[in-house]
């Protein structure tokens, strides 16, 4: 909804009017053609073909979790971008990594912003790290008209709970069923790999050097068996976003930090590509 004040030089009433603190539900009275699963589209053939993102995998450790992404699109067969960014922070202390149609799944990401913004500008707090995944879980649910077209969007939700003092991690699927994972997670296309390297390499007691790795590693074994994911592009300087949040709140591993670790894992690699993964760490 456009705040025209051109003409009176007031807010619409919309704008004025007390009401939910969820942005959500705005849009849903004012302009729900907005969200992302009411439009309606044209009637199509088959599955619409448009560029999916995987894979996206996350690990807790004492003081924090580590939510990480590898950078390739695919459409189809084809590559359709080498360096999308699929890890995104949602506030402060949570971050959003997305797996599926990459267009809605960025727009979705927005819009989850922009809820948890409005929340605390209304209610003057922050949502609970549970209430922020119910209110992911709700928008996952929205788009189900679009993920049985062949849109959908999987994301993968991490944070710091600040009540618990510890990171935590939920996955979901494309009907918004939530759940918590415990020490470790992946989705996308594969996650099935990753989630085979985390299962061997995680313990309860990493540091957050060795979180970092091993999602890092992680990204690399699900590159080496699916298509779909990238590894790191030496040649090109394309390397896995990497995220890390605790009592601090979220932070970024530079360009420098991530491709640190993934010259790090493919020079151990190359001095044992038979040897023991545990190794690594």
């Amino acid at each position: 909804m456009e705040a025209n004040t051109r003409s009176t030089g007031r807010l619409p009433a919309a704008f004025l009017t007390p009401g939910s603190s969820s942005f959500m539900d705005f849009l849903s009275d004012h302009q729900p053609e907005l969200l992302p699963g009411k439009r309606q589209l044209p009637p199509t053939q088959g599955v619409i073909e448009a560029p999916h993102g995987t894979t996206i995998v996350a690990v807790t450790f004492p003081g924090g979790v580590v939510l990480a992404g590898d950078r390739r699109a695919t459409m189809g067969n084809i590559i359709a971008q080498r360096d999308i960014e699929k890890v995104f922070p949602a506030d402060e202390y949570s971050a959003v990594g997305i797996a599926g149609t990459a267009g809605l799944a960025v727009e979705m990401v927005k819009l989850f912003q922009l809820e948890l913004e409005h929340f605390e500008k209304v209610e003057g707090a922050q949502l609970s790290l549970e209430g922020k995944a119910n209110r992911l879980s709700t928008m996952i649910r929205s788009n189900l008209g679009m993920a049985m077209q062949g849109l959908a969007v999987v994301p993968l939700f991490a944070g710091y709970d600040v009540d618990r003092e510890k990171g935590r991690i939920f996955s979901y699927d494309v009907t918004g069923g939530r759940s918590e994972e415990s020490g470790y997670a992946a989705t996308g296309s594969g996650s099935i790999f990753a989630r085979g390297a985390m299962k061997k390499l995680f313990r309860e007691d990493l540091t957050e050097e060795q979180a970092t790795t091993l999602v890092v590693q992680a990204l690399y074994d699900a590159a080496d068996d699916d298509s779909a994911t990238g590894g790191p592009d030496v040649a090109r300087r394309i390397y896995p976003i990497v995220t890390v949040i605790t009592e601090d709140g979220f932070r970024r591993l530079t360009d420098e930090e991530s491709s640190g670790i993934a010259r790090s894992i493919l020079e151990r690699r190359l001095e044992q590509p038979d040897g023991p993964r545990a190794a690594l760490l």
